[in-house]
């Protein structure tokens, strides 16, 4: 079977070293790095590293657009770009050298049309699979529900959809549509709480959340101290493997794509949390904007249990 990711406000990130960051004078950088990304984007190439059938839905635009869909076609993922009107947006990392700070420049990202957003919900009416992932955020002019409409189409067809979006829109999408697992950053499911949590009050917000029907599994991604698994069993609290970290692009993203990579080979999902760990300190292994490496992903995990097709 396959996987289907959704993208729609993709980016094309650049990500480059400086020795200190200063106002108003050039900084002279190198060690500049180009590739596609986005969280969408992030997770369908983490899922093909791996091994995995990955679909990709995103909407282009502009030169930059055509950049971006240029580079992903000598990947392994099956495309299915929207052009848009407006272009597609570019991030820029800056990696201060003297002090290790990471420096990050996300723009807002173009506007969609309706039409846009029709062809969006055209191909996952389209798509056959297990899982389909929802990562990223929304672009100016989308629907605010637009994630709910999406998972409300995937759901008829018996897909399971797994959601990770910026704070307020996972607050805006919640309780109008079914999800299988979403995918909040401490951050995050502290809007949703709309207060401070000390781990005992993420145990509390994150099964709440499940009890109430929301989804039915919640992740939570707690930087360099792990995550937390809720659902029906109750909560599983596991580490992160203590990395030397380089950058953190891109480690939420190899997180869910490692999770749903394992999950569609036929694992439980308590070992496919632990293998989205792994993959986030992959991840975090990782210079710049780079993803996680399928060697450090499998070298992480460092387990017995594996799905019977690893990939």
């Amino acid at each position: 079977m396959s996987i289907l990711a959704i993208a729609l406000n993709p980016t094309i990130d650049v990500s480059s070293q400086a020795r200190r960051i200063h106002p108003t004078v050039k900084v002279r950088t190198h060690d500049v790095l180009q590739r596609p990304g986005g969280g969408g984007v992030n997770v369908a190439s983490v899922i093909s590293r791996l091994g995995g059938n990955v679909e990709l839905v995103l909407l282009a635009g502009g030169a930059t657009g055509a950049i971006l869909t240029d580079a992903l076609a000598t990947t392994a993922i099956r495309l299915h770009p929207i052009t848009i009107d407006g272009p597609t947006r570019i991030a820029f990392m800056v990696h201060e050298e003297e002090t290790g700070l990471e420096y990050r420049f996300v723009p807002d990202g173009p506007e969609i049309s309706a039409g846009d957003v029709n062809s969006v919900l055209k191909a996952v009416g389209q798509f056959q699979g297990n899982y389909l992932v929802a990562s990223g955020s929304l672009p100016r002019n989308a629907p605010a529900d637009l994630y709910a409409e999406i998972a409300r189409r995937a759901a008829k067809k018996g897909t399971k959809v797994i959601l990770d979006c910026p704070g307020m829109t996972l607050r805006d999408t919640l309780g109008k549509a079914p999800f299988f697992l979403i995918k909040p950053s401490l951050e995050e499911l502290e809007v949703l709480a709309a207060c401070r949590l000390d781990e005992d009050g993420v145990t509390k917000a994150a099964s709440a959340l499940v009890r109430d029907g929301v989804s039915e599994f919640v992740a939570v991604t707690l930087g360099r101290e792990g995550a937390l698994l809720a659902g029906a069993f109750g909560t599983l609290r596991a580490p992160s493997k203590h990395v030397i970290a380089k950058s953190t692009v891109g480690a939420g993203d190899s997180f869910i794509g490692g999770l749903v990579w394992f999950l569609d080979a036929g694992g439980p999902v308590e070992h496919a949390f632990r293998f989205g760990i792994a993959a986030g300190a992959a991840a975090v292994m990782a210079a710049g904007s780079e993803l996680c490496r399928r060697e450090d992903v499998f070298a992480n995990y460092g387990e017995a249990w594996l799905p019977n097709r690893p990939g």
